[in-house]
């Protein structure tokens, strides 16, 4: 492979690795801080990226990023809804939204399975336009997706600094104990669920424009995209402040997409993909366990040789 070819697939994955960072970053709230597993993430994903598109597609491509943001919102507060109000498990309710979800997209999508958006002027192509004769006029899709992540990572920042904020990272923690504080653990679920689907919208909503169509199944499996940029982050960066754990969840995003641009570049049958993202989700989990298990291997190995 050539420079240029390593170069151009290092620019893949790292433009397709910050647009699904904003999906990694909506499970990181929801997931590690709330402490919520939300499988409504499939749904929401597509249903920004239909609504996003639609929008765009209308005329209106700053408001489609906007909307695309509301409808996850939208998304967001049915889960919620569903486990503080209707007594349903968080599992079964994302299971149920994101079945739910299929119906509506299609709607969104006015009935069609798939939206070409080949002639639609979208965020990309004003920026496109904006950076016309700059040294950035190449990378407009990494400026977009780039921007759009950095937003996130300080809103997240602020936001998780604040008394809600903090209120929702203590209802992850322990919701009985936020309860006896007088802070309602059901209206800091359904705020933090909300900001995450937008996120995940949002993230839809940049997919989509940025490959210029929307097909009904976009979002099918990226929640285990997420769950294993979200473990790999985790690993690299370990713990400590929210900025640099989020900073982790990007970093774990685009090693899951260097990694499966390798993947497509080894003309491996598409039929395969999905092994292979099965396979980088079992190492970002045993990954850990089997490092803190080695020392305790190394010893056992010791004691078996002092024996012989």
């Amino acid at each position: 492979m050539t420079f240029d070819g390593v170069l151009l697939l290092g620019q893949t994955a790292l433009k397709l690795g910050l647009i699904y960072a904003l999906m990694v970053l909506a499970l990181f709230l929801s997931y590690i801080m709330l402490n919520v597993c939300d499988l409504s993430t499939d749904g929401c994903f597509t249903l920004g990226a239909a609504v996003g598109a639609a929008v765009a597609i209308s005329g209106h491509p700053y408001l489609s990023i906007a909307a695309a943001m509301t409808a996850g919102v939208c998304s967001g507060f049915v889960t919620a809804f569903l486990q503080t109000k209707m007594g349903i498990e968080s599992l079964l309710a994302g299971i149920i939204v994101n079945t739910g979800l299929y119906s509506i997209n299609i709607a969104v999508m006015g009935g069609s399975s798939l939206l070409n958006m080949n002639k639609t002027e979208t965020i990309f192509t004003i920026v496109k336009e904006k950076l016309k004769g700059t040294a950035l006029s190449s990378q407009f899709e990494l400026v977009v997706a780039g921007a759009a992540v950095l937003v996130v990572i300080l809103f997240l920042i602020f936001f998780l600094r604040t008394r809600l904020g903090l209120a929702i990272r203590a209802t992850g923690d322990n919701a009985d104990m936020v309860k006896s504080s007088s802070i309602n653990p059901v209206f800091t679920t359904i705020v933090g669920l909300c900001v995450a689907n937008s996120f995940t919208a949002l993230s839809g909503c940049l997919l989509a424009q940025a490959n210029k169509s929307v097909d009904i199944n976009i979002g099918q499996g990226v929640v285990t995209i997420a769950l294993a940029s979200l473990l790999i982050g985790s690993t690299v960066m370990g713990r400590g402040s929210v900025g640099r754990r989020a900073f982790g969840m990007v970093v774990g995003a685009f090693i899951f997409r260097l990694v499966y641009t390798i993947a497509l570049r080894l003309d491996m049958p598409a039929f395969m993909l999905k092994l292979v993202s099965a396979v980088i989700v079992v190492l970002a989990i045993s990954v850990p366990y089997l490092k803190s298990q080695w020392p305790q291997f190394k010893r056992r190995m010791a004691y078996k040789k002092a024996g012989e």
